[in-house]
């Protein structure tokens, strides 16, 4: 039980243990020299001068007793948390041997421990870096493969968490905000189609076994077409995970259901004129002269009139929605006119391009093929050698293209007959005819100043703007999760088990009843690394004044929170993040105040079990050290850059790095799990209290 107290606790046992003695000892020996004088008058002296000297002994065992705590107790106390900070958290700096000064070679020993070990630590991550290079260089081809596979991709574990994902899985499912390692999939698509996929693989027991799958994200309604693969089982007693790849298909059902729309119609408004057609015309054929044939005629030159307008309207609807049916690829109009002119420089004929900075939306390779077929049908009939392509914007989104040449004109009828045959010799399917179909568009030939020209409209081209800043396309993975199994229990996880979101904020004021949240920042920490690119960070909007002196502080004025969210707004998203995390803040009880008041707006409890690092810092450094954010990681070596001090996702990233050095310290003193750490924890409430609630623990 005694080993269990604290150092400073157990060396105050001793000395109030060796003050009782000395105490018993002095009135044993008073009375037993008294009894045996045999003179009771001299009982007062007795007793006068036991008093007096049991004040002095007690007076000097606490004097003793205190210059002993301060100066070994306490000093002992804070060289073990600068052992544990060096030899846990990775620190090389050297140990400062002043308030160790009365330990004797204590402190120089220790010092010339940490130098050692730090010496071995470089040597180690030397060795060990030399023999990953290559290992990271393979690590970095299959990631940029990975990033630019045009699926998404995830590896999740047989319970469904995310344990690999790629940037077109993050804008599948996130819409742009990074799904998050360790995240049930079910959050983001439904459950059903997985679930099923996964128990007839998993039945199959077969690795080279594949599903298709068809499923929809739950909070856009995409449709996704998938494919599901499961691993092979590797870790007894764990489900095997599985590798689902993903693609949208919402526009090809909505593109799918509007031709099948529109050729029903087809069929609905061409069938009637028609069957009443071929009956006026029956008619009329067998009783040419009959009474009446001039209304039969009028009638039929009706029906043909209506026939003719569906059939026209029906055309037109069919030509516009061809390009919605048939993707396009965006295509710099430069690169189309380099394409053209090389074609035929090595035909032998020359082109002139001119074209503004514009991006179309075509199929190149078809485009380049229809100017090159024309122009060398031109040369072939003598109306034209030399060539030019003009690309000029049109009002709206559109653009013409004309290729012209000095010379005699080019007849409409003869324009047909080249559109009609093939492009290329190998292609007899590829027609002049087909590619301006397959664009909505046509073309036609026009006489101009300096001779012919034919003009081809291209229906969407837009001026190239300047680029934009690229998006992240890193991969996200960890694949020690498949070999971890989840436990429902907080209190009994592991520490290094848990996902954890360290977060901040910053407000009007340090009242939580009164003042208002202006900015929340948070970060994932999952398998003690904190995962790159899974940041929230968002202004809110307080709906009050914010007080120049809190402007001062954090740097956030009423201009910056302009159009922000709301608290309703942020604190459901800030939820959403934090869903199935243990919250990490730096003085919790101070942020989590300010979000609990929302509670009802948000519409969501923030329940989630809390580690405080002011806490942990008093249970690694103990309570008589300073435990403010700049203290803690000076402690353990971190730099907050001064720009990033008192901003909330500066202050984030710093409580982030501080709790992932404490983590392995408090491993080293023997607390593994989350509950062994709490009920440390709770040992030191007087100087926060404990925000976790009882329930989500269990």
């Amino acid at each position: 039980m005694i080993a269990r107290l604290g150092l400073r606790l157990r060396l105050l046992i001793l000395f109030a243990a060796l003050a009782l003695a000395s105490l018993a000892a002095l009135a044993a020996g008073l009375w037993l020299g008294f009894s045996r004088l045999d003179r009771p008058e001299l009982l007062n002296a007795f007793v006068q001068g036991g008093l007096i000297a049991g004040f002095l002994i007690v007076g000097l065992v606490v004097w003793v007793w205190y210059l002993f705590d301060q100066n070994v107790g306490r000093a002992i106390e804070g060289l073990s948390a600068q052992f544990r900070a060096r030899a846990h958290a990775g620190i090389d700096s050297a140990i400062d041997p002043a308030p160790a000064r009365y330990l004797g070679d204590l402190a120089p020993a220790a010092n010339a421990v940490t130098r050692e070990l730090t010496e071995t630590r470089n040597a180690l991550a030397e060795a060990v870096a030399r023999e990953t290079t290559r290992l990271s260089a393979e690590k970095y081809r299959l990631e940029a493969l990975l990033a630019d596979v045009p699926l998404g991709v995830l590896l999740c574990t047989g319970e469904h968490q995310i344990v690999f994902y790629n940037s077109q899985a993050v804008d599948l499912l996130g819409g742009g905000a990074a799904p998050g390692l360790a995240r049930d999939l079910f959050d983001y698509l439904r459950e059903g189609p997985i679930r099923l996929a996964y128990e007839r693989l998993s039945e199959a027991n077969d690795s080279d076994a594949a599903s298709d799958l068809l499923c929809a994200t739950t909070g856009t309604a995409k449709v996704l077409a998938g494919r599901m693969r499961v691993l092979a089982r590797r870790d007894p007693g764990l489900a095997p995970g599985y590798v689902l790849t993903l693609r949208d298909v919402t526009a090809d059902i909505a593109a799918h259901s509007a031709r099948e729309s529109l050729l029903a119609e087809v069929f609905d408004r061409v069938r009637r004129p028609a069957a009443n057609l071929q009956t006026v015309i029956g008619v009329l054929a067998e009783e040419p002269d009959m009474p009446g044939a001039a209304a039969l005629n009028a009638a039929l030159v009706e029906e043909v009139r209506a026939l003719t307008s569906a059939i026209t309207e029906l055309g037109e609807r069919y030509d516009e929605g061809r390009t919605d049916w048939r993707p396009l690829a965006a295509t710099r109009a430069a690169d189309l006119m380099d394409s053209a002119r090389a074609r035929l420089e090595a035909a032998g004929h020359a082109l002139e391009t001119e074209s503004p900075d514009l991006i179309l939306r075509c199929d190149g390779f078809e485009l380049v093929a229809l100017i090159a077929g024309l122009a060398e049908r031109l040369a072939a009939h003598r109306l034209g050698t030399r060539f030019r392509a003009v690309l000029t914007e049109e009002d709206g989104p559109g653009a013409m293209l004309s290729l012209e040449w000095p010379g005699e004109a080019l007849p409409v009828g003869r324009l047909d007959d080249w559109l009609a045959e093939p492009l290329e010799a190998g292609l007899p399917d590829l027609s002049g005819r087909a590619v301006l179909q397959g664009h909505g568009t046509e073309a036609w030939p026009e006489r101009t100043e300096a001779g012919g020209a034919i003009r081809i409209p291209i229906r969407n081209a837009r001026r190239a703007g300047k680029r934009v800043t690229p998006l992240s396309r890193a991969v996200v993975y960890d694949f020690e999760l498949l070999s971890k199994a989840r436990n429902a229990a907080v209190a009994d996880s592991l520490l290094e088990d848990l996902t954890y979101v360290v977060f901040d904020t910053e407000t009007t004021g340090l009242t939580p009843s009164v003042d208002e949240i202006v900015q929340i920042a948070a970060v994932r920490v999952v398998n003690g690394r904190r995962v790159d690119g899974e940041v929230f960070d968002t202004l809110v909007d307080p709906q009050r004044p914010i007080p120049a002196g809190s402007t001062e502080v954090h740097g956030i004025t009423e201009q910056m929170i302009r159009g922000a969210p709301t608290i309703a707004e942020a604190g459901r998203a800030f939820h959403r993040f934090a869903q199935g995390a243990v919250l990490v803040a730096h003085n919790a009880p101070f942020d989590l105040e300010f979000l609990r008041r929302h509670e009802a707006a948000i519409g969501a409890r923030f329940d989630n079990p809390v580690f405080d690092t002011v806490l942990l810092s008093a249970v690694i450094y103990g309570q008589n050290e300073v435990h403010s954010l700049d203290a803690l990681t000076a402690r353990l070596g971190i730099t907050i850059p001064e720009a990033a001090r008192h901003t909330a996702i500066g202050d984030t990233m710093a409580t982030a790095d501080a709790f992932l050095k404490l983590l392995p310290m408090l491993r080293g003193r023997g607390f593994t799990t989350f509950g062994e750490v709490l009920a440390e924890v709770r040992r030191h409430g007087r100087l926060l209290r404990d925000v976790n609630q009882k329930e989500t623990l269990g």
